[in-house]
């Protein structure tokens, strides 16, 4: 059965707006192209105290700012589609079981991994758990991204102790939060 023009069309719309940004390495070009995705994280940093140039930078690595992100599937004797290695999905690559806890906790019913203003709301909360669970800043990129990725019982067992290539990627995480604040600091966003 072939679809309605109008109903193509919105889900053609739908996919145009849910593309990545054309520059996600600048943050101001990425806030002036998705035009509702600065006051987004705003809301997020007024309700949880953490910085937007840590929530994007947490955000672009892990999914690079793609709406239905997911890991690689596994393939099975190289060329049989099989399982994917976690539930990760969405802009924050929220795990199921963390999503559901942040649902119960902070994200109403409504919430969707793959809508950018809750997946900000998402890692404002789960960096706000980190920071009162943990005491790390809110502003230290570096050990928030090594919690979000470890989970906080593997943080506190310093899991990420193991996994050098890890300490790296959230080094960059580092890196990127302070060249988005620097880039923030040019572009007078409102």
């Amino acid at each position: 059965m072939k679809k309605p023009f109008i109903v193509s069309f919105l889900l053609s719309l739908a996919a145009c707006t849910a593309s990545p940004p054309r520059n996600s390495d600048n943050i101001c070009d990425t806030f002036r192209e998705k035009e509702d995705w600065y006051a987004d994280a705003k809301q997020s940093y007024e309700k949880w105290g953490v910085p937007i140039p840590v929530q994007m930078a947490i955000m672009h690595q892990e999914s690079h700012f793609v709406a239905d992100a997911q890991p690689p599937r596994q393939w099975l004797l190289g060329f049989i589609p099989w399982f994917r290695p976690s539930s990760a999905y969405g802009y924050a690559q929220a795990l199921d079981d963390t999503w559901e806890n942040y649902l119960d906790q902070a994200g109403g019913f409504s919430a969707d991994r793959d809508e950018f203003a809750d997946a900000a709301d998402f890692i404002g909360w789960y960096s706000s758990q980190s920071h009162a669970k943990l005491g790390i800043q809110k502003g230290d990129a570096k050990n928030l991204y090594l919690a979000y990725h470890e989970g906080h019982r593997g943080y506190q067992h310093k899991s990420y102790l193991q996994k050098a290539w890890l300490k790296r990627v959230a080094e960059k995480v580092a890196f990127r939060a302070r060249l988005f604040q620097y880039q923030l600091g040019t572009c007078k966003m409102n």
